[in-house]
């Protein structure tokens, strides 16, 4: 029964062929595991899963996004009017950054363990107690009184928005063949960029609001960008689980998914755990390097989104209403720049790599090619220019390409973090422990973009600076260890 699968399992076998998928050159792999069968008929059917699987998801990714970056976005709603946020909750800048930080400390204790909990649980079910969980909680933020109240909330979001992206994984796994995951996953990744544009576009909009029934526009922001989230859980209620039991299928469409899908099943005994690749998952340096770069870009790229409106308004050319909207172009940008090199990566123009520092080498015994684009130098030559330029439409500028070119730097390198991994228990673990490094932008961030180094941030663009000089380091040298590995396995090969 498909129910039974080991969900570490699946998400480790899915996630490994997704990216033999990326670097595959043959694109008849899967096409000669299954009986011939009519295009139209399978896109037809893909389709009508797309609709439900890719849609639905991205719709509940929507929000999702917008619940957590709302938060950022309230530091500066009506301060004109002297009702925002920090002055109404009497909070200090350490305060803020604290209530800031322990959304992504949530995440970083339940992401890696959610994974167990798919097991217990059909998706349809568990996805209804993630999204009502953190819809609660959003809501829960409009009636704080204090501190503690909203360190509560907040870890309690972090926690339910935790196990969202493993558990959309873990359901796809029995729907798609891993060769169709690439680019589904890309639009679901980027549709997350254009949420926080989105959440921009909400916050000017609720700003409005402020005073309507004596309640404060930072509270009409928490409460109506709850409010989706909470109704979209009892929509999850009729998610299809399975292709057997989908009743939106004909016998016959189930028929075609259950041949088509028979050769992806992950394989071992349910429940095994093989001990052996985890202990070599801990002896692989990469391992160690992959870490550091994670934590250095989550810190020095990713760091300055949870500070992004308040560091538009104290550019100092706009009034609090208006950066609300200035904080869209960032976003939009990243979803373009995204989506570009998205397209260049699955044309074969550039590899995953291009996160890297400029570099370029070819591999021709793992069939991969990499021509370097300078992502991460491009996110410090920004950051020199923040520190250096007083003109504020040149600093916004920066901040834009920054915003963007830090936004790719993940999406981009997953597929090699994914491949360096070896062993079905140890890929499942390093996936998840990888993604929650990742938090430490949400950790750190908001401590070095705290407003005592505001308006300039000129401390704050020095340190990330030098956070991300560490990280292109640790990137060179995976990528050197993986390169002497791929080398290893390809002289092996010929003797």
């Amino acid at each position: 029964m498909a129910v039974d699968e080991n969900p570490i399992e699946k998400l480790a076998y899915v996630s490994n062929k997704a990216a033999e998928a990326i670097y595959s050159s043959d694109d008849g792999i899967d096409a000669a595991t299954i009986q011939p069968v009519d295009p139209n008929f399978e896109t037809r059917v893909l389709r009508k899963i797309d609709r439900w699987l890719v849609g639905f998801y991205s719709i509940v990714y929507v929000f999702r996004v917008i619940d957590s970056a709302n938060y950022s976005n309230a530091a500066i709603i009506n301060l004109e009017n002297g009702t925002g946020i920090k002055k109404q909750l009497g909070f200090t800048p350490e305060q803020w950054a604290w209530t800031l930080s322990i959304f992504s400390w949530g995440y970083m204790v339940f992401e890696p363990s959610n994974t167990l909990l798919l097991k217990l649980f059909k998706p349809s079910r568990w996805m209804f107690i993630l999204i009502l969980a953190w819809g609660i909680s959003a809501c829960a933020s409009a009636s704080v009184q204090g501190f503690r109240g909203m360190m509560g909330v907040r870890f309690a979001i972090g926690a339910a928005e935790a196990g969202f992206y493993p558990a959309v994984l873990y359901h796809w796994s029995f729907w798609y063949k891993p060769s169709d995951l690439p680019r589904r996953m890309a639009l679901f990744y980027s549709v997350g960029q254009l949420s926080s544009a989105l959440s921009g576009l909400l916050a000017f909009a609720i700003s409005y609001m402020d005073g309507l029934g004596r309640i404060a526009g930072w509270r009409w922001l928490f409460l109506i960008e709850g409010l989706p989230a909470i109704l979209l859980s009892f929509v999850a209620f009729g998610l299809p689980d399975y292709p057997e039991t989908a009743k939106f299928l004909t016998n016959e469409e189930r028929e075609f998914l259950s041949h088509r899908l028979a050769k992806t099943a992950p394989k071992g005994s349910p429940g095994h755990w093989d001990w052996a690749s985890l202990l070599q998952l801990f002896k692989d340096p990469t391992f160690y390097t992959f870490t550091v770069y994670w934590i250095c870009h989550g810190i020095g790229g990713f760091g300055v989104n949870f500070a992004l409106p308040t560091v538009v308004y104290q550019l100092g050319f706009t009034t609090t209403t208006k950066s609300q909207l200035m904080n869209i172009p960032p976003y939009v940008s990243c979803f373009l720049f995204l989506n570009t090199v998205g397209y260049l990566i699955s044309k074969g123009k550039i590899r995953p790599w291009v996160a890297a520092a400029s570099s370029k080498y070819k591999l021709t015994c793992t069939k991969i090619k990499a021509n370097g684009g300078p992502v991460e130098s491009t996110i410090i030559v920004c950051y020199i220019i923040l520190v250096a330029v007083n003109n504020p439409v040149v600093r916004y500028l920066a901040l834009i390409v920054a915003v963007s070119c830090a936004g790719s730097a993940y999406p981009v390198i997953w597929p090699e973090r994914i491949r360096a991994l070896e062993g079905t228990v140890a890929a499942g673990i390093g996936i998840g422990f990888t993604n929650a490094c990742a938090q430490w932008s949400g950790i750190v961030g908001p401590h070095v973009y705290s407003t005592i180094y505001g308006p300039r941030y000129r401390t704050s663009y020095a340190v990330c600076l030098s956070v991300l000089v560490v990280g292109i380091s640790s990137i060179l040298t995976t990528w050197h260890l993986i390169r002497r590995r791929d080398q290893k396995r390809a002289a092996s090969v010929d003797t």
